[in-house]
């Protein structure tokens, strides 16, 4: 039975579901959610790029921040945890650059959580090392180290709502062979979550409201014992996210790498995002236990760790200075330009005193409750 199908089945039998069940169903559900699905998710025969899927430049500059860190914290060895790798990219450019020196590899220790397996298997084709997968970062011991994230909070699966006379939750009906929103009064917890941020609303205005994020980031807080979290992410602060200039919400979809806002078509094939709200995670942070560290967008964090350096220096398998200075601009202008301001970084730590962080040289405000 094909998703929408199932989705229209649920509806009538048990009425109309939340916006966020329904994108939760729309991505993961068993083999037939976007994500839990087979097929090609990411690069050409896909439907976008990530950042490390682009140069492998990006996942050594990662790397570089994970090796500082690793000589801040002083421990022996050094655990890296990845939230959804998609097709490994990143950590294969990771364990790339840790490999050049064998005395921090013996040492060092991959975790990828994914909770898709067809994108499990196909990370474990082509990836090696101490690599290690689970379903849940409980099932890992106290973690020493680094958790990253690239393009993960962007997929979870968010509450839609509206201010009118009150907060408003959209929910999803299908009436006359098409799916519907209607609205009903949001729940305390979503209000909640304004209030706490300070956030009103004006009227009319629709917006998204990530409470995922805040689960996710208190049980990165309760397993690691000590280290930091690095989140790369399309987002914005609470003053932008809340801008009149965005009062239809940041909903996008990614289908053959096109940009659409219709989440009721394609549904399981194509990609749905939220964009990120950092303030949020932050202060959910904070809450949970987890201290701010810096904010920055993503063209100053690889700018910071020597990116055009590296990007110069490393191995040109026989290009020529032509097709060197081609792929150079291409790239700069892509990790710098394209995506380098839409993305931001987020690092967060927890039982580290040591604050500066290279690739946090150049700071942006983050705006918090």
């Amino acid at each position: 039975m094909q998703l929408t199908n199932i989705i229209i089945q649920k509806i009538k039998l048990n009425g109309p579901i939340s916006f966020h069940d329904f994108m939760e169903m729309a991505l993961y559900y068993p083999e037939l959610g976007y994500y839990t699905s087979k097929g090609e998710k990411i690069g050409t025969e896909g439907d976008f790029y990530t950042s490390s899927d682009l140069s492998p430049v990006f996942g050594a500059m990662v790397a570089k921040q994970l090796e500082e860190i690793w000589q801040i914290m002083g421990t022996k060895t050094f655990t890296v945890v990845e939230y959804g790798a998609g097709n490994g990219s990143l950590c294969e450019n990771i364990l790339n650059y840790f490999k050049k020196d064998i005395k921090l590899f013996e040492n060092f220790y991959y975790c990828i959580i994914e909770k898709s397996q067809s994108l499990r298997d196909k990370q474990k084709i082509h990836l090696n090392g101490n690599i290690r997968w689970v379903d849940k970062i409980q099932d890992l011991d106290e973690i020493e180290g680094c958790v990253i994230s690239n393009e993960l909070v962007d997929n979870f699966a968010v509450h839609l709502v509206e201010m009118h006379e009150e907060l408003m939750e959209i929910f999803i009906d299908y009436q006359t062979n098409k799916f519907i929103e209607i609205l009903k009064p949001a729940s305390d917890k979503l209000k909640n979550y304004l209030d706490e941020l300070k956030v009103t609303l004006p009227n009319g205005f629709r917006t998204e409201i990530n409470l995922e994020a805040i689960g996710w980031l208190q049980d990165i807080a309760q397993s690691l014992n000590k280290g930091y979290i690095i989140t790369i992410d399309y987002g914005f602060t609470s003053d932008e996210l809340y801008s009149d200039r965005r009062r239809q919400g940041t909903l996008l979809c990614y289908n053959k790498h096109q940009i659409n806002d219709d989440v009721y078509n394609d549904i399981g094939k194509q990609d749905i995002t939220a964009h990120v709200n950092f303030s949020a995670l932050s202060y959910w942070g904070q809450k949970a236990g987890l201290d701010y560290c810096g904010f920055t967008n993503q063209a100053n964090f690889l700018l910071a760790l020597g990116f055009k350096d590296y990007f110069r220096n490393i191995n040109t398998n026989g290009k020529n200075i032509m097709q060197m200075a081609l792929e150079e601009t291409r790239i700069t202008r892509t990790l710098l330009l394209d995506l380098g301001l839409k993305i931001k970084v987020l690092v967060q730590k927890k039982g580290v005193r040591e604050n500066s962080l290279t690739g946090l040289k150049h700071p942006e405000k983050l705006i918090s409750a």
